[in-house]
């Protein structure tokens, strides 16, 4: 068998972080037509390098194949709208941007941020590869192009005079399986004294909490600040500043420049978290190679708590058709059995099946309907937003279920 190659680093990649069995790809939900047709199922077995430490799994299909028309419409979750909105009001004041400012987003999905800038006259450009999203925002008067991003994209705009002030990735980076291409392509298009932010989920968290369904095959990598800091390092930029956020379950976001740019010094924050990862072990491999009965126990204790509902009589649904959701269904056997539907506000969701489970796509407006004792919440991070959505289930007694970092009950 050909060996696999660590995407940053280079090294044969020989270590299990977590093994998820055969899974579909999480975001390809299915038409009606296709419930009879031979459906695709890839290994689902995540990585760690004995070297960099970057756990990572392997690329199956090219990113044209899985990117090119998307299902996930960010402005579909008000918090992350409004945590978007946050960001642009603290990142105009900290750089100082205005209209002779230029601000680049990657992966820049149906214009969620990128709208907040344009409402303040600041000049931004969206870089999406999905154009059936990319089409959204720029009926929000976005200006999207639509390409993917590396050496290439970023060298041509380079070329028509563009250098960025501030370029943007929300959970763009752990999507990228040409990892070193991107990040380079991120110095091109960088101004001298520019600033990159990236957010995406800590690797940290997800032992700590033991969020596995952030696994899945979309999301090629998962860093911790140890190890980004080596991916930027080995292309010329430094990170000199890093937030710890509460979004998708902890994230964090990185602050970085040119590694030869003075004016940001690096602070105590990345400093801080540094040690406080090294203490943790994120240095040393069995701290990665203990992951795997931490993920197992999980699935036993969720498999048994939904066991025992159903043999009391009660019906669950599940809300949200996010990606990490069909990673938990599938790793887990959570199919039609346990889980009448699911629902999402998402029209370009609704009418169209899970992948793998097979389970039906609904309307919000159907939980009414049938009015279910339990709704077990797929996208778990967004908790707070979606029970204050369905508050009005409570009238008929229904809980609300998360799944991590333990199974718990919310009425």
């Amino acid at each position: 068998m050909q060996a696999r190659a660590c995407r940053f680093c280079g090294t044969d990649l020989e270590h299990t972080f977590a093994d998820l069995g055969m899974s579909p790809f999480a975001n390809s939900n299915l038409e009606p037509a296709q419930l009879n047709q031979m459906e695709r199922f890839y290994p689902l077995h995540a990585f760690v390098c004995h070297t960099c430490f970057l756990v990572q799994v392997e690329e199956f299909e090219a990113p044209a194949e899985i990117f090119t028309e998307y299902a996930y419409l960010s402005s579909y979750s008000d918090s992350w709208v409004q945590h978007a909105k946050r960001y642009v009001e603290m990142i105009t004041e900290r750089l100082g941007l205005g209209r002779k400012s230029q601000v680049v987003e990657i992966a820049s999905n149906d214009g969620y941020l990128l709208q907040f800038f344009v409402a303040k006259g600041i000049p931004a450009l969206g870089i999406e590869p999905a154009a059936n999203i990319a089409a959204i925002a720029e009926r929000k008067d976005v200006r999207t192009l639509v390409k993917f991003f590396g050496t290439e994209t970023a060298g041509g705009l380079s070329k028509e005079g563009m250098r960025a002030d501030l370029i943007i990735g929300n959970n763009v980076l752990a999507h990228v399986p040409g990892l070193n291409d991107f990040v380079e392509g991120l110095r091109v298009l960088l101004g001298p004294q520019g600033v990159v932010t990236m957010e995406f989920p800590h690797l940290l968290r997800l032992m700590d909490e033991h969020q596995f369904d952030t696994i899945y095959h979309e999301h090629f990598s998962y860093f911790s600040l140890l190890t980004v800091s080596q991916v930027f390092a080995r292309h010329g930029l430094a990170i000199f500043d890093v937030e710890e956020l509460p979004t998708h379950g902890g994230s964090l976001r990185i602050y970085a420049r040119h590694a030869t740019d003075e004016t940001k010094p690096v602070g105590s924050r990345v400093t801080d978290l540094l040690k406080r990862e090294k203490a943790k072990g994120l240095d040393t491999l069995a701290t990665y190679q203990s992951v795997a009965k931490t993920v197992t126990a999980s699935k036993r204790e969720l498999l048994r708590f939904l066991i025992d509902i159903k043999n009391d009589g009660k019906s669950i649904v599940g809300y949200g058709a996010p990606a990490k959701g069909n990673t938990l269904l599938n790793y887990c056997g959570i199919r039609g059995d346990f889980l009448d539907y699911v629902v999402d506000r998402s029209p370009y969701k609704q009418g169209r099946f899970l992948p793998g489970t097979h389970i039906p796509i609904h309307h919000p407006d159907k939980i009414a309907e049938t009015r279910p004792d339990y709704l077990l919440l797929l996208p778990w991070n967004l908790r707070e937003e979606i029970m204050a959505q369905m508050a009005f289930v409570r009238d008929w007694g229904c809980r609300f279920i998360t799944p991590f970092p333990t199974v718990r009950v919310y009425p």
